[in-house]
């Protein structure tokens, strides 16, 4: 596994948990992350998202490209 696919793994995995932390709880660890409620953003966190959300991207690409190794 190269080391693209491992940090984007762990973004997927990053991604999942809060995202399972917002429907079980309504409670966005993120957002707890940077000193912020539910649902408010900074610029740290908006780039957490957006990283997770390009990491999401790859991984679909590397999968329709057939060269993804299980994360």
């Amino acid at each position: 596994m190269n080391k693209l696919n491992a940090l984007t793994g762990a973004l997927l995995v990053v991604g999942g948990l809060n995202w399972g932390t917002v429907a079980l709880g309504e409670k966005d660890l993120v957002a707890t992350l940077f000193g912020k409620d539910f649902g408010d953003t900074t610029g740290a966190s908006r780039l957490v998202y957006g990283l997770v959300g390009a990491a999401a991207a790859y991984q679909v690409l590397q999968r329709m490209r057939g060269e993804a190794t299980a994360a």
